[in-house]
């Protein structure tokens, strides 16, 4: 607050009653003080007056959709880990929008979290700032950003991808296809698009097939039109790679509807290893992240942070890096010898 007053020119009560509205402030001076607390990034401390020691006893967790139940198992590790830990968690959600995400870094900050988990590395501008002078530890998942804020708990989504491409390649499928990943507003859906379309370069393929889907998020009934139109505009195609089961759930619900059979007339794949992907006919081959330890690590850094110990990672970095896996289901079988020439 005194940086604010400072900046502003005006005295730090002024700047209290400005930001509070229990005061007489002139429109001029407000304006002034408004204008300083955006170029700093401030965020009035609500429990100040109350809470000297700062330790408020919850930590912040903020995530795309409710809808996804990799998130949810995300917000489980989180909860177990803080909960052993005597802390409790306050949940947000975004419904992917980065505006959003900005409008609930700060109303959370308001109430002095101990620490703050975002999902993803790309904020707006706003967002970033206030995360990088919130004065506590925070940890950026499900994402590797180039420029991280603090700590990173997360994996490359457009590599997942690359794999997955790479594992049909060997296969002996040659036309391939991507389902999803249009909108920059899933930073993570499309990045694996990207890597799909880094894969299918690398590899030589012929040319990229992307059927978009539009905004997230991208749900069961997405699958259908999306694989119907992919076999509209290039029957040719053998294989695609759904942004998520969910998705290829959908794709497959359609063939089957159509008299085309997965995977003898197109294999399918997705990402996340759902529940759903294990139990519907056939099985679904798909990209595996261990969602739950997502949370748990993030949970153990921010632990950490808050009672000044050292995480057991490398300093310079502050990341731990999640793996991932292909599992292989039926809905890719073998392909036909036909197709390796």
């Amino acid at each position: 607050m005194a940086d604010v007053a400072r900046l502003a020119g005006v005295s730090t009560m002024t700047v209290s009653r400005a930001l509070k509205g229990n005061g007489a402030v002139t429109a001029a001076t407000r304006s002034k003080i408004n204008a300083a607390v955006d170029e700093l990034g401030y965020v009035l401390d609500l429990s100040a007056g109350s809470l000297s020691s700062k330790r408020t006893g919850f930590v912040s967790a903020i995530l795309p959709t409710l809808y996804n139940s990799n998130f949810s198992d995300t917000v489980n590790g989180i909860s177990e880990v803080l909960g052993n830990g005597g802390k409790e968690i306050l949940f947000g959600y975004t419904n992917y929008s980065r505006e959003r995400e900005e409008q609930l870094i700060e109303a959370m900050l308001r109430r002095r979290p101990e620490g703050i988990i975002v999902t993803g590395g790309t904020h707006t501008p706003r967002a970033r700032q206030l995360l990088e002078t919130a004065g506590v530890p925070v940890v950026e998942t499900w994402d590797e950003p180039a420029d991280p804020i603090d700590h990173v708990v997360g994996f490359s989504n457009a590599a997942t991808i690359e794999d997955m491409t790479a594992r049909l390649y060997f296969r002996g499928y040659r036309r391939i296809a991507f389902i999803g990943g249009d909108s920059t507003d899933d930073v993570r859906g499309f990045a694996r698009r990207k890597g799909y379309e880094r894969a299918v370069e690398m590899l030589g393929l012929e040319r990229a097939h992307v059927v978009p889907l539009g905004p997230p998020p991208i749900t069961i009934a997405h699958g259908g039109p999306g694989v119907a139109r992919l076999l509209q505009e290039w029957p040719e195609v053998e294989a695609a790679i759904c942004v998520s089961d969910p998705c290829a759930f959908g794709a497959i619900m359609e063939c089957h509807r159509n008299g085309w059979p997965v995977p003898e007339r197109l294999a399918v794949a997705g990402f996340g290893n759902f529940e759903l992907s294990r139990h519907c006919w056939p099985t679904i081959t798909t990209v595996a992240i261990a969602c739950t330890d997502i949370g748990r690590r993030s949970g153990e850094l921010i632990l950490q942070a808050i009672d000044g110990q050292k995480p057991a990672i490398a300093p310079a970095t502050k990341s731990i890096q999640i793996p991932h896996s292909i599992i292989e289901r039926e809905s890719t079988g073998e392909a036909a010898s036909s197709r390796k020439s």
